[in-house]
């Protein structure tokens, strides 16, 4: 199976929506504060993340091009508790993580005069109504088409800013150094923030089945089926620019904030939002503000649109199957009326979930270091049910992974095993805590 421009045309889509829903809170909270806390140092860390989780998020891209079936699909036919077992995580991570995102949203908002009068929970209301909409009303075809445009936004904007950085005078005086910094990362007390960094570092592995889903989207819109290159390449293509984004944001932190890593998260939403812009802006100009704010909202609202599709999709295809209704592929009228009204169930959702959250006085830190949190301790379940689920009689022998990424998946599972059962002893036990 070749590559061609044509296909690669048609096929390009649920890669790139991929990379719209990982290039958000991982990227600009996470990955900023990386580098504004500690410098150049954890960026071997984000990478062999990325590679690590690698494998387990192209299953689903695979396991359909080379099926004709969906991801949850193929944990249905493979094991009759995988689909219960995604279904209850999703309703939970769903909600916070779609909440968390959308409030994130809001506050960068804050940094747009005409915006900065409004409240960040009406503003949130806003962004999730908006996204909701959208969803709604242009369905499938309008998420791939803003997510492309959000992306390309962010990649360009993030780009000149760091550029531009690079070509200011500030730079002279900072010490790029990979293998240490002060003060130093690897201490337990900085567990729970290498944990929540590695949460969403590119993305939950839960998101394996996304692309899966839209994959069938993308060949009812385009009335093309992609076969197995063709959807790989779309999806190494879409891997390819979180992790790019990634580095640059760690940059950016670690460019204009080191040092001040913990001045930047602490406070209100709306000041987290301020100062964000406030630490670029000093190192870079006044003007950067016009490149940060957009490149910034993109982010965080493609982030927001592709979560909103994308949980629901999940949790209605997952109803469809378990009542032996359908496929779960959105290819009825049926099935996309159930989406539509799980899509405005996660708007309502989400909304209490930040009404919740305001009047129990939790942070915007907390609230999204603590769905990052989550989503790394369920990464060993996810992992294991693709890598499964792949490797079983269900996909031909010369499709499964060869002994290269085999071994890439066993390393991973060890590595996502050793670090959740590291944070569970020092949560909970106080492994390595001082009396």
């Amino acid at each position: 199976m070749t590559l061609t421009r044509k296909g690669i045309q048609k096929s390009l889509g649920p890669g790139i929506i991929l990379a719209g829903a990982c290039i958000g809170g991982s990227h600009l909270m996470s990955s900023t504060q990386a580098g504004a806390k500690f410098g150049f140092t954890l960026v071997g860390l984000i990478l062999l993340t990325n590679l690590l989780k690698y494998p387990f998020l192209l299953v689903g891209t695979r396991f359909t091009a080379v099926t004709g079936l969906s991801l949850l699909e193929g944990f249905k036919a493979r094991n009759p508790i995988y689909l219960p077992i995604y279904l209850t995580v999703s309703l939970v991570t769903g909600t916070f993580t779609i909440a968390a995102v959308s409030f994130v949203t809001a506050l960068l908002l804050t940094n747009i005069p005409i915006f900065a009068a409004f409240p960040p929970m009406d503003l949130s209301i806003g962004v999730l109504v908006s996204s909701g909409l959208i969803l709604l009303l242009g369905q499938y075809k309008a998420l791939d088409r803003i997510s492309k445009i959000l992306v390309v936004l962010l990649t360009l904007l993030t780009s000149f800013a760091f550029l531009s950085l690079l070509r200011s005078n500030s730079l002279d005086f900072i010490d790029i150094n990979l293998i240490k910094s002060t003060p130093s990362p690897w201490t337990l007390t900085n567990l729970s923030f290498l944990i929540a960094l590695m949460g969403w570092m590119p993305g939950p592995i839960e998101l394996c089945v996304w692309p899966s889903l839209w994959m069938f989207s993308r060949s009812k819109d385009s009335k093309y089926i992609a076969n197995t290159n063709e959807a790989e390449f779309d999806f190494n293509l879409g891997y390819l620019i979180t992790v790019a984004t990634a580095l640059l944001f760690v940059s950016l932190g670690a460019f204009t904030m080191y040092g001040s890593g913990n001045v930047m998260m602490s406070g209100s939403g709306v000041y987290f939002a301020k100062n964000l812009i406030r630490l670029y802006t000093e190192a870079i100009g006044d003007w950067a503000k016009w490149i940060i704010v957009p490149a910034s909202f993109a982010a965080m609202f493609s982030t927001t649109l592709t979560c909103l599709d994308a949980y629901p999709r999940s949790i209605s295809a997952i109803q469809g199957l378990l009542q032996n209704k359908d496929r779960g592929i959105t290819s009825s009228g049926s099935e996309n009326k159930r989406l539509r009204v799980w899509i405005v169930l996660h708007v309502f959702a989400a909304l209490i979930a930040l009404l919740i959250a305001r009047s129990g006085g939790v942070t915007v830190a907390q609230f999204v270091f603590g769905a990052m949190t989550g989503s790394f301790l369920t990464a060993p379940i996810f992992a294991w049910m693709a890598m499964d689920t792949l490797n079983s009689s269900l996909v031909e022998k010369k499709h499964q992974y060869g002994p290269l990424m085999q071994s890439l998946c066993w390393t991973g599972l060890i590595f996502l095993v050793g670090f959740s059962v590291l944070f569970i002893a020092n949560s909970f036990f106080g492994l390595g805590n001082s009396s």
